[in-house]
C-alpha cells in the first residue's frame, strides 16, 4: 500500500490518502470480478495483482506449458526451503544441513530471482549471506514469511501411520 501511496503522492505532487487509495482497490477488486473478465486483483507477495481467475486457468496453461518444463527440481525447492526457513543463512549452513554443495542450485535460485544477497556475515571469510526475494513470495503466493506452513501443519492425524497407543 505504501508503494502505491508514493508512487501517486508523487505523480500528481500531493498525499493522497490511504482510504481512498484501499476504496479504489476495493472498487477495481468488485469491477474485475464480474463474469466478463479473465482476471481479477489479488493481494500477494505484500501487494497487489492482477491474476487469472480460476475458471480460466485451464486454458491459460495450455498457453505456458513450455514455462512449465522449467519447474524447480528437488534440490532446488530443498535448497529454497532451507534458506526461507532459517535466513538469513550462508551457503555453508544450507550444505550442512543438506549434505551436498549448493553452489549451482543456490546460482539457479540467484538467476530466478527467487533469492537474494543480502549482505555478508561477520565471521571468518564473511561468507555471503542469502534470504529470499520478493518474487519468491510471489511465486508461492504469500503475503509474508510468517504464512510458511510450520512443522505441526505437517503433523496432522492423516499423516499417520497405525494407531498411536497410550503410554501409562
Amino acid at each position: 500500500m505504501s508503494e502505491i501511496k508514493n508512487s501517486l503522492s508523487e505523480m500528481f505532487a500531493a498525499e493522497v490518502p490511504e482510504k481512498d487509495i484501499a476504496q479504489a482497490i476495493d472498487e477495481l477488486s468488485e469491477k474485475y470480478n464480474d463474469d466478463q473478465y479473465a482476471f481479477q486483483v489479488v493481494k500477494s507477495g505484500g501487494g497487489y495483482q492482477f491474476l487469472t481467475k480460476p475458471a480460466y486457468q485451464s486454458s491459460i496453461s495450455i498457453l505456458l506449458k513450455q514455462q512449465s518444463k522449467r519447474r524447480l527440481s528437488t534440490s532446488a525447492l530443498e535448497t529454497l526451503a532451507i534458506i526461507a526457513y532459517k535466513q538469513p543463512v550462508t551457503k555453508g549452513v544450507v550444505e550442512q544441513i543438506r549434505g551436498v554443495n549448493c553452489d549451482y542450485t543456490i546460482n539457479k535460485l540467484l538467476e530466478k530471482g527467487l533469492i537474494e544477497i543480502q549482505g555478508k556475515a561477520e565471521s571468518i571469510g564473511r561468507p555471503i549471506i542469502y534470504g529470499t526475494s520478493q518474487k519468491f513470495t510471489d511465486y508461492f503466493g504469500i503475503n509474508e514469511l510468517n504464512e510458511l506452513p510450520t512443522p505441526k501443519d505437517f503433523a496432522k492425524e492423516e499423516n499417520q501411520i497405525g494407531e498411536e497407543k497410550d503410554t501409562e
